[in-house]
């Protein structure tokens, strides 16, 4: 991919930018899709079911609540949105296995690890506007990430 985050939000300084500390944990470091999003707390049954699904070059934006108590995915989950074709997986809050999604052809940004598992119930909302980092994420809206950080538009 040609882009980056900065030349994007030098064109159009209207693009959200996120203001918060997330780090790259994938192998895939710059990724773009449009915008699929779940808002869960320290419960990652709904992020399985949905990349286990097709992706078609998605981007996945988890709104964790910035918890860091549990992750919300770990290797077993990031290589289904590999196998799935999902470009990327924005977490805010925590994943685990980070050696090995360092090793998978997808993005991914995240706060930080913790090895605790996450609860399972399936509790949460998908494809809801989720809002963390100054930044209202809608289902449908496109993102961009890179090494600099993370832009998205308004949405529709």
């Amino acid at each position: 991919m040609t882009f980056t985050t900065c030349d994007l939000f030098d064109a159009d300084e209207s693009l959200q930018s996120v203001a918060l500390p997330l780090r790259n944990f994938g192998a895939r470091v710059r990724f773009t899709g449009p915008v699929r999003t779940i808002r869960c707390y320290r419960d990652n049954g709904l992020v399985k079911s949905i990349l286990n699904s097709p992706g078609n070059g998605a981007v996945l934006v988890i709104d964790g609540a910035g918890s860091l108590d549990s992750a919300l995915m770990g290797d077993l989950i990031a290589a289904a949105a590999v196998a799935n074709g999902w470009a990327g997986v924005i977490v805010n809050g925590a994943i685990r296995d980070s050696v090995d999604i360092a090793a998978l052809a997808l993005g991914v940004k995240a706060l930080g690890t913790n090895p605790r598992k996450s609860a399972k119930d399936g509790a949460g909302a998908v494809d809801v506007p989720v809002e963390f980092g100054s930044v209202r994420f809608i289902p449908g809206a496109t993102v961009w990430s890179d090494e600099d950080g993370i832009l998205a538009t308004h949405g529709k």
